[in-house]
């Protein structure tokens, strides 16, 4: 048993200690070797939350498959690195096959639960935008759940995205219907 002398000396210690330096945080152009990372950050949303309408877990090959698609095209794919672990990550994808939407891209953003919260998606989000002004793209969409996902809504509405329809009861997830909320950000405005 310490006594009460031992463990206010023991406090003043601690108190004279400087506090651990947290590691910052760099956003970079993803790398295939953030691949699994990336992969178990968004595997995790599609198993705990309805925010996603994936409703399996999807495997490497997919994101390899992303991570190819996004070199080819040069369209921004980042990651959100803390040290060397992946914390988050956000890209773009074509939004549609037709030649006349080459500059019309769909994003998404995700964190790792211990990463959310502490203004790192606005971070991120800040980044992607900036990528896609600098490649030109023209209009970004953001495709977001309408159940669970209010901090999404609200992430991209403080950077410009406007409202542009809402789609019910278009998908189900873990038994119940979901729909979606379609917002917009013209580059132009950015």
């Amino acid at each position: 048993m310490v006594d009460s002398e031992t463990r206010w000396a023991m406090v003043r210690r601690l108190r004279q200690k400087p506090a651990p330096q947290a590691k910052a945080v760099l956003i970079r152009e993803v790398e295939s070797g953030d691949l699994p990372a990336i992969k178990d950050i968004y595997n995790y949303f599609i198993r705990n939350t309805a925010i996603t309408f994936d409703d399996a877990p999807l495997k490497l090959a997919y994101w390899q498959d992303k991570y190819d698609m996004a070199k080819k095209f040069e369209l921004p794919f980042l990651v959100l690195v803390r040290g060397s672990e992946v914390i988050g990550f956000a890209e773009v994808s074509p939004w549609r096959q037709k030649s006349g939407y080459l500059k019309v891209v769909e994003n998404s953003i995700y964190l790792s639960a211990p990463a959310t919260g502490k203004g790192h998606g606005s971070q991120l989000l800040e980044a992607l935008l900036d990528s896609c002004k600098a490649k030109d793209i023209k209009e970004v969409i953001a495709v977001i759940a309408d159940r669970g996902a209010q901090a999404s809504i609200a992430l991209h509405e403080k950077f410009g995205f406007v409202q542009q329809g809402h789609l019910a009861n278009v998908a189900v997830r873990f038994g119940k219907p979901i729909g979606s909320h379609m917002l917009s950000l013209k580059m132009t405005n950015h």
